[in-house]
């Protein structure tokens, strides 16, 4: 299915209504980004997925969860995903069986989903149920929220626009965090998979020289809150061609960048590298 937006929204009238009639207000939420890495984060224990666990831990409730991640790329449009029980996508190969056969089985939320479609005004939104939970989201709320309680969906990012787009996009949305929405980000800062060094240990010393320097630099400017030299990333370090060779993970940063606008300089959550040019780099902005 996809539709016109106002046949949707006029359909998911009644949820909305309902939503409206909640007799408690939500909690406005914080914003994440999360360096995903490799698939097999769903089934390691290692020092990133022992501290998501922990993470999720201290989160508070969600009424549902907004992910953009890497993994979904469209051309010309906005796809928001409107399904009542969204696939798990095995968007890889090559991989364990254990790992093909896991399930994520969390609850859409057309309602919010609609909403947060008619948000969007940098573009044209493009509501679809031929999406599902790509592994940039469910390999990491596998670990959040075990329970797969929450409901979830997806907003895709327009592969032919430029930066600026997908920040001024994220900001849109940020009307999204007051109605209890969880916004998350999920790709990497740094990301460059033909330059992997097979075997090595995870940490950030264990990272190729200019792969460190472009995930400091970009640590500095979140710290300063410099949102501008983000944005611009290809001007942030001398290393940016190797450490972002193509966009598609460092993008979902713009949008949880402007959905956090106003949230003041992002809290530092974890830090370190896996196979030496992935930088797997958490951050969080508060409510």
């Amino acid at each position: 299915m996809s539709g016109s937006l106002s046949a949707v929204m006029a359909a998911l009238l009644p949820m909305g209504e309902a939503l409206a009639r909640s007799p408690q207000p939500p909690r406005k939420m914080p914003v994440l980004f999360i360096g995903h890495g490799s698939p097999m984060n769903a089934i390691s224990a290692n020092p990133f997925t022992q501290h998501l666990q922990n993470w999720g831990s201290s989160l508070p409730r969600p009424s549902a969860i907004l992910v953009v991640s890497a993994h979904w790329l469209t051309r010309g449009s906005t796809g928001v995903t409107v399904n009542d029980k969204p696939s798990t996508i095995h968007d890889f190969s090559g991989f364990p069986a254990d790992l093909h056969a896991m399930q994520y089985p969390a609850a859409g939320h057309p309602a919010l989903a609609a909403k947060a479609a008619a948000l969007v005004r940098s573009g044209q939104a493009q509501l679809t149920d031929q999406w599902g939970l790509d592994h940039g989201t469910w390999t990491v709320l596998h670990h959040l929220y075990p329970k797969a309680d929450v409901p979830v969906f997806q907003v895709s990012i327009d592969y032919n626009q430029p930066g600026p787009y997908h920040y001024a996009l994220g900001k849109e949305l940020a009307a999204l965090r007051e109605q209890g929405v969880l916004i998350i980000g999920s790709g990497n800062i740094v990301h460059n998979l033909r330059a992997t060094v097979r075997g090595a240990p995870e940490g950030l010393m264990a990272a190729r020289d200019w792969a460190q320097q472009f995930d400091e630099a970009a640590k500095q400017a979140l710290l300063a809150g410099n949102q501008e030299a983000l944005v611009a990333y290809q001007q942030l370090h001398a290393s940016a061609k190797m450490a972002v060779p193509t966009p598609d993970h460092y993008w979902p940063l713009l949008y949880a960048l402007g959905a956090a606008h106003g949230s003041g300089p992002a809290r530092q959550v974890f830090e370190g590298f896996q196979s030496g040019t992935i930088s797997m780099r958490c951050l969080q902005w508060d409510a």
